[in-house]
């Protein structure tokens, strides 16, 4: 029997709702309560994300083998090249996506964390 289930997986980030409205977007997801420094965000299939403001927020390095990167998501998608053109407009930048023959490729969000869109 587990001790806990996971809740919500928290992101820090320097303007909460900003980045709310980016991964609904990216998941198809809603904004399904939001404060000033707090904003959940409701994705299909149950998972939730939420935003946290952090005051001197500095955005993990990508690839930096002397920094951690702290964490990443990995999303998935059919068709790579229509989810980055999708990821891109609403935001992203590529940090990673050179290499069109791998199933994924890396982005940052727009308050620099990383994550990946993999092949479904």
């Amino acid at each position: 029997m587990p001790i806990a289930q996971l809740g919500v997986v928290v992101l820090d980030c320097p303007r909460p709702r900003e980045l709310a409205e980016f991964y609904a977007a990216v998941l198809g997801g809603s904004i399904t309560g939001a404060e000033e420094d707090w904003v959940d965000v409701a994705a299909p299939g149950g998972h939730r994300l939420a935003f946290q403001q952090a005051p001197g927020y500095v955005a993990p390095s990508w690839p930096a083998p002397d920094a951690s990167q702290q964490f990443h998501l990995d999303l998935t998608a059919e068709d790579l090249d229509a989810a980055e053109k999708e990821v891109l407009a609403l935001g992203a930048t590529v940090l990673d996506a050179e290499d069109r023959s791998r199933s994924w490729r890396v982005y940052a969000d727009p308050a620099g964390h990383p994550f990946c869109v993999c092949a479904s």
